[in-house]
C-alpha cells in the first residue's frame, strides 16, 4: 500500500506519457540545473495578513513511545470568534509539508471560529526537499512508503490525544462531537485511513480508524498505489466526507502518475451517500499549498479562499443539518467551478427546526 505524494509540481511535459517515462537520472538532472527559483523548489508561502481573530501556537510534542517527533501548530480562534465549544479541525499536510503549510485553511478557519491543529510528519515533511538532489526520487520512496503512510496516522491520533489531554490548556473547550479529519494529497490518504480505510496484509486486516473523528475533508487525494480494489480499500469510511480537487490536478511525480480521474474515484468508492464533490475549473495538484501566485496564476487564491469556506459551509451541513451555506457558496463562486458539490438530504424535521429558528 505505498500511498501517494505531495511533491512540487514539476514543470508540465508535453504528455502525459512522457512524463510517466521520466527516469531517476533525468530527474534529478532536472533538479540540478533548474535552480532555487524554478518552480520544482518554489515553497514560498502565501503572504496573508496575521488576523487579530486567531492565536498560534506551535508545539513540540515527542511520541516517546515511538521515538518520533510530532511538532503541531494550533489555530485557535479569539474570544470575538470562538464558538463555544469550539469545532475542531485535525490538518495532515502532503508530502514535503509541514505544520507551517495551508496556513490559509489554519487562518481561515479559526477567523470564523473553528480551531485546527497541523500536524507535521518528520518521515516526509519539508525535509525531502534538503540534500542531494540526485537522491531526491529515493527520498520520495521512503517518505511514500507503507511504514511512513501508518506512522503519519499515529501522529494524526497522537497530536490529538495531547491536544485533548487534561494538561493542555485548551482541551476544555473543544467540541468532542465535531472534530474533523483533513489533508492534503498524501495527507488526504492520511484522512481516509483513520476514518475507514483498511488492506489486507498476510491475511490481516490493516486498520487504524479513529472513532474521534465524526467528518473528513479530502483534498487531491491520490489512489492507494499498489492497491487493485479501491472499494475495498474505502469499504469502511462511512463519515460525511467532502471531496475538492480541480480538472488539472494531476500528479506527475515519476513512478506515481495520477490523472485527475483518480480522485474522482476515490470519491465515488466512498460507501456513504453523505459526501459531496468540488471541482475547481483549472489549478494543479499544488495550488492547495501556500506556493506562490506562479502556481495558478489569479486562480490560486480564489481556489485557497473558495476551499476554506465550503469546508466550513460542510461542516454546517454535517453538524447543523443546514444546507444553505453549501447552497450559497455554491452560488457565489460558480464561475470557477466544473462541479458543485450537492447537498445530501437531511431530516426534514430537523431542517423545519433550523428554519424556525
Amino acid at each position: 500500500m505505498t500511498i501517494l505524494e505531495d511533491a512540487p509540481s514539476q514543470p508540465a511535459t508535453s504528455s502525459d506519457a512522457a512524463s510517466r517515462g521520466l527516469d531517476r537520472r533525468r530527474f534529478g538532472a532536472m533538479v540540478l540545473t533548474a535552480g532555487a527559483g524554478s518552480l520544482l523548489f518554489r515553497r514560498s508561502a502565501l503572504a496573508l495578513p496575521a488576523s487579530d481573530a486567531v492565536q498560534v501556537i506551535d508545539f513540540e510534542w515527542v511520541d516517546a513511545a515511538r521515538d518520533r517527533a510530532v511538532p503541531a501548530r494550533l489555530y485557535w480562534p479569539n474570544s470575538s470568534a470562538r464558538k463555544s465549544p469550539v469545532p475542531l479541525i485535525v490538518f495532515s499536510h502532503g508530502l514535503g509539508g509541514s505544520r507551517k503549510s495551508y496556513s490559509y485553511l489554519g487562518e481561515g478557519w479559526a477567523a470564523a471560529g473553528t480551531a485546527s491543529l497541523h500536524i507535521q510528519h518528520v518521515g516526509s515533511d519539508e525535509s525531502l526537499w534538503r540534500g542531494n538532489p540526485l537522491l531526491l526520487l529515493d527520498r520520495l520512496d521512503g517518505a511514500a512508503d507503507e511504514r511512513e503512510a501508518i506512522e503519519r496516522a499515529r501522529d494524526v491520533r497522537f497530536g490529538l490525544d495531547r491536544l485533548l489531554d487534561r494538561s493542555n490548556p485548551y482541551h476544555a473547550a473543544i467540541d468532542r462531537k465535531c472534530i474533523v479529519a483533513a489533508g492534503h494529497s498524501f495527507g488526504a490518504n492520511t484522512t481516509l485511513i483513520l476514518t475507514g480505510a483498511q488492506v489486507v496484509r498476510d491475511g490481516k486486516l490493516l486498520e487504524y480508524q479513529d472513532p474521534r473523528f465524526s467528518a473528513s475533508l479530502v483534498i487531491s487525494a491520490p489512489p492507494f498505489y499498489g492497491e487493485t480494489n479501491l472499494a475495498a480499500v474505502l469499504a469502511s469510511v462511512g463519515v460525511p466526507t467532502l471531496h475538492v480537487t480541480t480538472t488539472e490536478d494531476t500528479i506527475r511525480i515519476p513512478g506515481r502518475y495520477s490523472p485527475v480521474q483518480d480522485r474522482i474515484d476515490v470519491f465515488k468508492a466512498i460507501p456513504t451517500v453523505r459526501k459531496a464533490l468540488v471541482v475547481f475549473q483549472g489549478g494543479s495538484h499544488s495550488v492547495f499549498t501556500d506556493r506562490s501566485l506562479r502556481n495558478g496564476g489569479p486562480l490560486n487564491p480564489l481556489v485557497k479562499r473558495a476551499t476554506s469556506e465550503v469546508a466550513l459551509a460542510f461542516l454546517d451541513l454535517v453538524y447543523r443539518s443546514d444546507p444553505r451555506p453549501l447552497e450559497d457558496w455554491s452560488a457565489t463562486w460558480k464561475p470557477i467551478l466544473a462541479t458543485a458539490p450537492a447537498p445530501f438530504p437531511v431530516p426534514v424535521r430537523q431542517m423545519d427546526r433550523k428554519r424556525r429558528a
